[in-house]
């Protein structure tokens, strides 16, 4: 099959290359209480994957001897998974301070089961990353279920009160998808627009907005399937990739992670099982066998989705590129 965005990358003179490792991204399973019509992990209530206490252990085991200064905690809602808090304690207890952040899905801080998220995260100074696709209730219901935008804000002014998006040891990010097959507008005049409407109607702060891409994977190209608009959005990927994106790629510095240890170039590769092997037995690389010094030298895996991270501005788990 041809992969067209590597030949997107040779006709701009490109180059895709990785560097250090930055940020270790664990994706801790897929079980979620939601099922987002945009979710390129398929995550919901009925999923099973779910990262045990024994990963857990090789991943502390191995991340602890390496310079890595971030774990980006991914799912999935992480929160969900039973070793979630026996992780955060044990990396607080490393010998050189690491950064933890979480993909919150806030809505789960309404429920009963999990009420404690708020106050232990402000404890540990845990880095919110919270979905919020739009300050209209309409849309965030049509892409992620009825009542989650109420649910939403009410967590959200939970975490105000702890200090988060007003100290500036508790950070939370706000996230946004496009609700349908277009890429994100500008960033940074959404980002004041979303900080007007949360301030003026719900009392809300936050630090900053990202903006990704919807990748044309999983259930959002299913979405796209059934209203028969997937050619159409893959040529829109196509026909706006941006070559000055590539430079601030995720793949370049992030280590991804499944529930089961194996490592991947991004969340999306691992979606669609697209795994780096191990050098040397060609076997799937797992985290624990990665050699910080040489993980470099490993080619990064590229396929026709990749156009959604250079389309545009350009898409990261940070947001825009540009």
């Amino acid at each position: 099959m041809t992969n067209n965005f590597h030949a997107a990358l040779a006709r701009s003179n490109s180059i895709l290359s990785r560097g250090r490792p930055q940020i270790l991204q664990l994706n801790t399973g897929k079980l979620c209480n939601l099922t987002c019509i945009h979710c390129h992990v398929n995550a919901g209530p009925a999923r099973k994957e779910i990262m045990t206490d024994t990963t857990i252990d090789r991943i502390l085991a191995w991340v602890e001897k390496t310079d890595i200064p971030t774990l980006d905690l991914t799912g999935g809602t992480p929160e969900m998974t039973p070793g979630f808090r026996y992780l955060v304690d044990s990396v607080r207890n490393f010998a050189q301070p690491r950064e933890v952040m979480t993909r919150l899905n806030a809505t789960i801080i309404n429920e009963p089961s999990y009420d404690w998220i708020p106050e232990y995260h402000a404890r540990h100074g845990i880095t919110i990353i919270a979905s919020m696709p739009c300050y209209s209730p309409d849309n965030v219901n049509e892409q992620r279920g009825n009542g989650v935008f109420d649910s939403s804000i009410k967590a959200f002014q939970k975490l105000n009160a702890l200090g988060y998006g007003k100290d500036p040891r508790l950070p939370m990010h706000f996230v946004y998808n496009p609700n349908g097959a277009t890429l994100p507008p500008k960033q940074i005049e959404l980002e004041a627009d979303y900080k007007r409407e949360m301030q003026k109607h719900f009392g809300i702060v936050f630090n900053d907005l990202y903006c990704i891409t919807n990748m044309p994977i999983a259930r959002f190209k299913s979405y796209l399937k059934r209203n028969q608009q997937l050619d159409e959005y893959m040529q829109l990927l196509r026909d706006s990739f941006n070559p000055t994106t590539v430079g601030g790629l995720m793949c370049r510095d992030t280590i991804n992670t499944s529930w089961t240890g194996e490592v991947f170039d991004c969340d999306f590769n691992q979606m669609l099982k697209i795994g780096l092997k191990n050098p040397s037995n060609e076997s799937p690389l797992m985290v624990w066998d990665i050699n910080p010094e040489t993980y470099d030298q490993i080619d990064i895996l590229t396929a026709d989705h990749c156009f959604g991270c250079t389309a545009g501005s350009g898409s990261s788990c940070s947001g825009s590129l540009q």
